[in-house]
């Protein structure tokens, strides 16, 4: 059994839900100790439960010291069988997108198309919206041969949730593969979407696009943001997501033969990404100069992959084959777990020089004794 120190580097949730998809992926029994010993509220959350006993399941696992607040827990893996669909509903407003990427390393190797229905927050603070997966992550993903795609049922918001994500993922057709983003090009296109429930008397998403455009035409980037106005939530809330597109570096012609006809348009477009969720008393032109600003710092660091992807790809990186080269923001705690965990687990080299990462993938594939019928 391989013990793990949940208070290194980020001391977060991340070491929790990328021990668990590895240890499910290569069967290592796992015991997590010190568990988000770096946060305020250390210990187990409901997400970090939910996104254990949905990895557990999917490789007919066992676990120990699953409660709320535990700050040790043991994972013991048994096989892959993977169903047509599941529903997890974490009970909380906890993020539906990290249960999301905390799945998805294990259902990209499922033999057959999966439809999985979350229920929880999709836009809260200190986790990525459901928009950045959406449109930065996911497109990235289908590069590398996964196809995942993200669809926003219900938006949900702190504290209730009850919001409804949809995560449809197909078989691969071999091994992932490694992608390289190393050349950042100019910006070709800023574009986002300003989302409010409940709130179209306030126009709180014209304020928060609003308050984006100026700063943003300031720096010399016009931008075209979709107004929403959602009444289907179950309470009030808003999010705003900033995108920016770069000219790939390269001139290699799109697939053609994908069956997501974004990422055939865009072809290799480097795209970086910002956000934020509504609180209470932050006013929506602060959400809207906030992203802006957040959005033309990504931009100004020469970055093909924003300060969230950075970190959420290396799980991939990791299990490709080859060698996939990316220029990240900066070096950040997540990036550091993010690597250590690969080459713990999958023994994946993991190169960090100044804003160049470089990871040589394991060209990971599940073995017969991994599966089952």
């Amino acid at each position: 059994m391989l013990t793990i120190d949940g208070s290194r580097f980020s001391g977060s949730g991340a070491i929790v839900r990328q021990a668990v998809a590895f240890a499910a992926l290569t069967g290592r029994p796992i015991r997590v100790v010190n568990v988000r010993a770096k946060r305020d509220k250390p210990g187990l959350r409901a997400q970090h439960l939910c996104v254990i006993e949905a990895i557990a399941e999917l490789v007919n696992g066992c676990t120990e010291g699953l409660v709320l607040g535990s700050r040790e827990f043991v994972f013991r893996p048994g096989s892959l069988k993977v169903k047509r669909s599941y529903r997890w509903d974490i009970g909380s407003a906890g993020s539906t997108t990290m249960l999301a990427l905390g799945m998805l390393p294990v259902l990209a190797y499922a033999e057959s198309p999966v439809l999985v229905e979350l229920w929880g927050g999709l836009f809260q603070d200190f986790a990525p919206s459901a928009f950045h997966l959406q449109h930065v992550v996911c497109p990235v993903l289908r590069r590398m041969g996964l196809y995942a795609a993200i669809d926003v049922v219900r938006p949900g918001y702190v504290p209730r949730g009850e919001g409804i994500l949809r995560l449809r993922v197909q078989p691969m057709s071999g091994p992932l593969r490694a992608i390289v983003q190393d050349e950042a090009g100019p910006v070709t296109r800023v574009w986002g979407i300003a989302l409010s429930s409940h709130l179209e008397e306030r126009q709180v998403s014209r304020r928060m696009a609003e308050a984006a455009r100026e700063v943003l035409a300031q720096a010399g980037y016009p931008a075209d943001i979709e107004i929403r106005h959602d009444i289907d939530s179950l309470q009030p809330g808003a999010a705003l997501a900033l995108f920016a597109d770069r000219e790939p570096a390269d001139r290699e012609p799109a697939d053609r033969g994908t069956a997501d006809q974004e990422t055939a348009d865009h072809g290799r477009t480097v795209r970086l990404g910002a956000d934020q969720a509504g609180a209470p008393r932050r006013r929506a032109e602060s959400i809207g100069t906030h992203v802006a600003q957040q959005l033309l710092q990504e931009i100004r660091s020469g970055a093909t992959v924003d300060r969230f992807a950075a970190d959420q790809l290396i799980p991939f990186a990791a299990l490709a084959e080859g060698e996939s080269r990316f220029i990240i923001p900066a070096i950040t705690d997540h990036v550091l777990t993010g690597a250590w965990l690969a080459e713990v687990f999958l023994g994946a080299r993991v190169k960090i020089d100044d804003q160049r990462l470089a990871i040589t993938g394991a060209g990971f594939r599940m073995t017969s004794d991994r599966t089952a019928g």
